[in-house]
């Protein structure tokens, strides 16, 4: 009972502390009634804790007391002293107002009710104001207190009991809230260039920084980013990456809007062959574009001039002002071709009426080809040069060979066609004809020296000056020495001796010689090569069915292969130095057959037969020796018997001997 007493006391000054607490509390706010429920709460958990140890220790002693099934809390205090219930709902709607409901992470208006060089105060109606740094709100200087603000609720009660904001993840929220909606509905959106970037420029919107190309400032080129840096300026969300967060916007777009109207209307209203003046917009290599205002159109190269461009930056510049000619429009495709040489006459219709062929004209190298030169003799007047009639010489040569790009050059005209608008010119006109007079110059029999330009299998072509060449056919070009091929008698750019053999003037050839500069050593070696004599000779190579031999006086000689083998009866071999004779020799032909196995054979020859006729001499001896006795015999007497006698014995003997 004792505890129950003092819980009711305790219950009681809770209850008069709490009138009190409401009588001042009239003309202020009213006390929470969460606290409250907290303050009394703990009371009753005081006094269930210290209720509880008392009924475990005289559990058998007392009764258990029931708990109270409803506690009624606007019953506490003093009942003169309520409020009614009108003004209590009143009271309590005042004071929600002065406390939000605000939870973490989400973006809310605040006021600024402070502001200093670092930073920024921010009501938002909470129980605490929230201190943001002022690096986040550098971008509006404007920024004032009393303005409201975006910002961020990280936290409402950090370690120090601080509220939490931040202003930049607020704008960057509701940024790409905003950036899609308008992406979404194509709004045209104000964006502030921050900095120049590789191939453009960075724009914020919405506190995004998004991407602005180069490409899409403006529909002409602009080569200076920088102008644009700081302004504010209108653009247009063309693409968003949600995975990456990339935005790219295009000032272009908005302008191209506007010019697309216009284009329709200002393509109606063209037509071919009218004149209109434009602004160079851009200079390709293969064209230049116009700005006709409000739309373009393309000047190929090819008509900006009558005349060779190797680029149209030689003819025009950015920014000028042109008159061009409408040669053809596409209004589906809405592309516009453009013509600037049209607007003068044409070169051909201007020349010279005077001019004709034979007439000598300058003019400036502008095409180099393998087969010729072109030559502009006037703005849009070309003439060709075939490499044919750049030199009188016969040779096979390119243009590159006698002229460059850019050369001024005096030349002939060889054909005019002023209805096809198709000229020649030539060059080596300019001088004379060397084979006019090629028979005063070169008479046959005459010596001169000559230069070495190519080789053929049959001989060799050699230049005696510009436009006169000439052949030194294989076979004159040695007496002695067989050539195989030209190249081993010189080499291309050598000069050599040659004699004319014979002039072709219709032609324009020239047969030359090399070998006719000496006289013909065969006739000298017809006597001395004669058949039957042995001279010494080297092997100097092998030959289809035998080897060539060196021999005197720089004559070479050939022998076969059955005519090459040694006594030992190994075969010669190159180098091999050996006597050889002559088996046959033709002047005619310039040829000389050579044996060396001749040599010794004819040797063994001549002893069998020196054996054969001394035997057939001993044999004739002694038949005439007996037969010189026979005849004696007839004559002698008896004493010469004795003598006849001893003559056949020393006969016999002798003949004996000699087998």
């Amino acid at each position: 009972m004792n505890n129950d007493v003092n819980v009711s006391d305790e219950l009681k000054n809770e209850g008069e502390t709490e009138n009190n607490a409401t009588e001042n509390a009239e003309t202020a706010e009213v006390a929470s009634e969460e606290t409250a429920e907290t303050k009394t709460a703990e009371v009753v958990e005081a006094a269930v804790e210290t209720e509880v140890p008392v009924k475990e220790k005289k559990a058998a002693e007392e009764p258990v007391v029931a708990a109270p099934a409803e506690f009624d809390w606007n019953s506490i205090g003093k009942k003169h002293e309520a409020y009614p219930a009108a003004e209590r709902n009143r009271l309590e709607a005042i004071y929600d107002k002065t406390m939000s409901s605000i939870g973490d992470h989400e973006v809310v208006d605040g006021l600024v009710v402070g502001l200093t060089n670092r930073e920024v105060v921010v009501n938002i109606g909470f129980k605490s104001d929230g201190v943001i740094p002022v690096s986040e709100v550098r971008y509006n200087p404007d920024l004032k207190v009393g303005d409201t603000i975006e910002v961020y609720v990280e936290n409402q009660e950090d370690m120090g009991g601080q509220l939490q904001l931040s202003h930049k993840k607020a704008r960057i929220l509701r940024s790409w809230e905003r950036v899609n909606e308008a992406f979404e509905k194509g709004e045209i959106i104000n964006g502030f260039v921050k900095c120049r970037t590789k191939g453009g420029l960075i724009v914020d919107i919405f506190g995004i920084e998004a991407f602005l190309p180069g490409s899409q400032i403006d529909v002409k080129p602009i080569r200076d980013y920088d102008q644009f840096v700081e302004k504010v300026m209108e653009f247009k969300i063309v693409k968003i990456n949600q995975e990456y967060k990339n935005v790219v916007v295009s000032h272009k777009a908005l302008i191209e809007d506007e010019l697309e109207a216009q284009k329709a209307e200002i393509i109606s209203k063209l037509e071919k062959g009218q004149v209109l003046e434009g602004t160079v917009k851009n200079i390709t290599s293969y064209g230049v574009f116009i700005d006709l205002g409000g739309v373009d159109g393309l000047i190929h190269i090819t008509d900006l001039s009558w005349g060779r461009i190797n680029h149209p930056e030689e003819f025009v510049q950015l920014d000028q002002k042109l008159k061009v000619v409408i040669l053809d429009f596409d209004e589906n495709k809405k592309r516009i071709a453009l013509g600037l040489k049209q607007l003068t006459p044409h070169p051909w219709d201007s020349l010279n009426p005077d001019l004709k062929v034979g007439d000598k004209v300058k003019g400036r190298v502008v095409v180099i080809a393998d087969y010729g030169a072109f030559v502009e003799i006037a703005p849009g007047v070309e003439g060709l040069i075939h490499v044919s009639e750049m030199s009188w010489s016969q040779h096979l040569r390119t243009a590159q060979d006698f002229l460059k790009v850019g050369d001024e050059i005096e030349a002939i005209i060889l054909t005019l066609d002023r209805e096809e608008r198709k000229m020649s010119l030539g060059v080596k006109q300019l001088i004379p004809d060397p084979w006019t007079d090629i028979l005063k110059k070169y008479p046959v029999s005459s010596k001169h020296t000559a230069t070495v330009r190519n080789f053929t299998n049959f001989g060799i072509f050699v230049e005696l000056e510009e436009g006169v060449d000439g052949l030194i056919h294989i076979s004159d070009l040695s007496w002695s020495k067989k050539i195989k091929h030209p190249a081993e008698f010189t080499k291309v750019g050598e000069k050599i001796d040659v004699v004319v053999l014979d002039v072709d003037v219709e032609n324009r050839r020239l047969s030359l010689g090399h070998k006719q500069l000496e006289e013909n050593p065969w006739d000298v070696f017809e006597s001395i090569f004669t058949v039957g004599s042995v001279h010494k000779g080297t092997v100097v190579s092998n030959a289809e069915k035998g080897v060539v031999v060196s021999l005197p006086y720089g004559v070479e000689g050939f022998a076969p292969s059955r005519h090459i083998q040694k006594e030992d009866g190994s075969l010669a071999k190159i180098d091999d130095t050996l006597d050889f004779k002559v088996i046959e020799f033709s002047k005619e032909n310039k040829k000389i057959i050579l044996s060396h196995s001749r040599i010794h054979q004819d040797a063994k020859q001549a002893e069998k037969v020196k054996e054969e006729n001394e035997k057939e001499s001993a044999e004739m001896s002694t038949k005439r020796a007996v037969k010189k006795i026979k005849d004696n015999l007839e004559k002698t007497t008896l004493g010469d018997l004795d003598a006849l006698a001893n003559l056949k014995a020393s006969l016999e003997k002798k003949e004996e001997e000699n087998k």
